[in-house]
């Protein structure tokens, strides 16, 4: 494993894990299998955990695998305030006091106000007396690192950044988000001023492995270098040095092994001209072909009517990174035939998805706009016979 230094020097492994995406049992997160891939990930050397207040079951799951295993004060906990529901520091001392209780822990090493998107979002904090609170648990030992997590446009996010004397800040980048939201700029504009920047979503939830098009995957599978679409993304990602750590939402130990591999190999500066022109090939391709911008991070979850906004967005894309069929088929089986109905239709415009979409999708005009491309004619007749045979077997 290699290491990239904080704002004080403290060393950091520049693979760090996303607690997000862990494995369900059913409702709940499958402990066992997480406790193997977060262990595997510590013996490899990964030093930094990230979760969230929001993140369901993922901050008490970490406090107990940590607390069983003896690691507490081996590695480090970021997680967040959910700065959306704090209208004063007492609502903030309950968020962060519950948190503390989740993780079993009495400190937090690094803390962010979560997903701040406009500038005016943290003026409303300071005159909440965000800064003091933060002065006073800094203080007191029990936030090491203060930070924010960012989704929102590149003015938006300087302006955030020269507001506060940050510790380290978190932003979504990758080869298809170079020039959004945070973007190339204010990841060097945080490094300039000596700010770690931790990424998210540097494979765009596993959209720059398994919704590649076809097109894309040829191109990979026929370069020199041998890289896989997940290695080539965070070879990208490690070739600048402005990039501290890398968060990866790994759920196998397989993808564990293989990040820690390729987290041990990657170095700064070692991407050559081949490597870049292939990445611009494919970013190219991925645009074209992709509908909704949707990175699958179900902040928009769950629809007050039932309405599966991800799946669908993920079978819309689906029929256009690789074909018709294959969209509609997924449809079919993760949301047509499921026991609940979970259609677009269901949706009454409430937006309060949007309200939450980090990537300010306009959800509601888009899930019209999948619904009818998922459901042709055809498929409007033949679903709800389909629905009333596989109820009436069950």
């Amino acid at each position: 494993m290699q290491y990239r230094k904080d704002k004080y020097g403290k060393p950091l492994s520049v693979l760090g894990f996303g607690c997000m995406r862990f494995t369900k049992n059913g409702r709940n997160i499958d402990f066992d299998k997480a406790e193997r891939e977060l262990m595997e990930a510590y013996r490899l050397g990964v030093n930094y955990f990230d979760t969230a207040y929001i993140y369901t079951g993922s901050e008490v799951l970490l406090g107990e695998i940590f607390e069983k295993n003896g690691i507490r004060d081996k590695i480090n906990i970021a997680t967040k305030l959910p700065q959306y529901l704090v209208g004063s520091t007492a609502s903030a001392d309950r968020y962060f006091n519950e948190e503390l209780k989740r993780l079993r822990t009495d400190y937090i090493d690094y803390y962010l106000m979560h997903m701040i998107t406009d500038y005016n979002q943290w003026t409303k904090l300071e005159r909440i007396g965000m800064k003091e609170w933060i002065a006073e648990k800094k203080e007191s030992g029990k936030i090491r690192n203060i930070g924010f997590s960012y989704h929102g446009d590149t003015e938006n996010f300087l302006n955030v950044l020269n507001a506060y004397d940050w510790d380290f800040c978190q932003i979504q980048y990758n080869y298809v988000d170079e020039h959004t939201q945070a973007g190339a700029e204010g990841l060097k504009a945080a490094a300039e001023k000596g700010i770690p920047v931790i990424i998210m979503e540097p494979l765009r939830g596993g959209k720059l492995i398994n919704m590649l098009p076809e097109e894309a995957k040829k191109l990979i599978e026929k370069d020199a270098s041998g890289y896989s679409a997940a290695e080539l993304g965070l070879r990208w990602l490690w070739n600048q040095p402005e990039v501290t750590v890398i968060l990866s939402g790994m759920n196998s130990l397989e993808m564990v092994q293989e990040n820690c591999r390729v987290a041990s190999e990657a170095e700064a500066g070692s991407f050559t001209e081949e490597n870049e022109t292939l990445i611009s090939k494919i970013r190219e391709i991925f645009l074209k072909a992709t509908k909704v911008g949707c990175t699958e991070c179900r902040y928009c979850m769950p629809c007050p009517k039932g309405v599966n906004i991800p799946g669908i967005f993920r079978c819309y894309n689906r029929m256009f990174t690789e074909n018709k069929g294959s969209g509609r088929k997924e449809y079919l089986q993760t949301i047509a035939m499921t026991g609940e109905p979970s259609f677009a239709s269901q949706c009454v415009g409430c937006g309060k998805c949007e309200q939450h979409c980090p990537q300010h999708i306009p959800i509601r005009e888009k899930l019209k706009e999948a619904d009818k491309a998922l459901r042709p004619l055809p498929y409007k007749i033949a679903i709800p016979i389909g629905r009333r045979f596989m109820l009436k077997k069950k």
